[in-house]
């Protein structure tokens, strides 16, 4: 066994990259302090080819050198805009035809390997989604939670109540990808 080389990759280019068919998802960022919080989402945004990514409140936006040193130049392939406030963006995101679904340990959460594509988006092979990520500390605003359609929460078996932010959108953006690819049958 041998690791390929860059070149054996194949990786897409800028340019090819924003010609790609997108995940229908976008990642709701809700105050995240991080800067290298945000640089991994980018990342994993743009490993997963997902639509795009709102920023909201105080979560810092490129281009900043610490949010580049973990997007690793994600912000440059990524569609990305900023709301002054979580709920402006998630009005913005249900006017747009958007499921909204918070990542948050709540009454009635679904556990993530519990989810799939009837209760995340109904019989709608083209609904889109819009998945809310919260603050490092307190988790998705109470507020925003009250215009959800759901919660998801990722199951835990340790002792830990959580996870890094980073971590936990890695987790679910892959998992709304795979549910997505079998409803819709989206090239990866």
């Amino acid at each position: 066994m041998r690791k390929l080389s860059m070149d054996e990759l194949n990786r897409k280019t800028v340019e090819e990259f924003k010609q790609s068919d997108k995940s229908p998802v976008v990642a709701v960022l809700d105050n995240v302090r991080s800067m290298h919080n945000v640089g991994s989402v980018f990342r994993t945004a743009d490993a997963f080819l997902i639509e795009s990514i709102c920023l909201c409140g105080y979560t810092p936006r490129p281009p900043h050198r610490d949010i580049h040193k973990t997007a690793l130049g994600a912000t440059e392939t990524v569609h990305w805009s900023y709301y002054s406030s979580t709920t402006e963006a998630v009005y913005a995101l249900k006017r747009n035809g958007y499921a909204i679904w918070a990542v948050e340990q709540a009454e009635g959460s679904i556990a993530l390997d519990k989810l799939n594509w009837t209760t995340l988006a109904g019989n709608d092979t083209t609904q889109k989604v819009a998945v809310i990520f919260g603050n490092e500390v307190g988790g998705v605003d109470a507020e925003v939670l009250k215009l959800c359609d759901g919660c998801i929460e990722i199951p835990q078996a340790g002792t830990k109540h959580s996870l890094n932010i980073s971590v936990a959108a890695g987790i679910v953006l892959w998992e709304l990808v795979k549910l997505i690819n079998g409803a819709v049958k989206m090239p990866l």
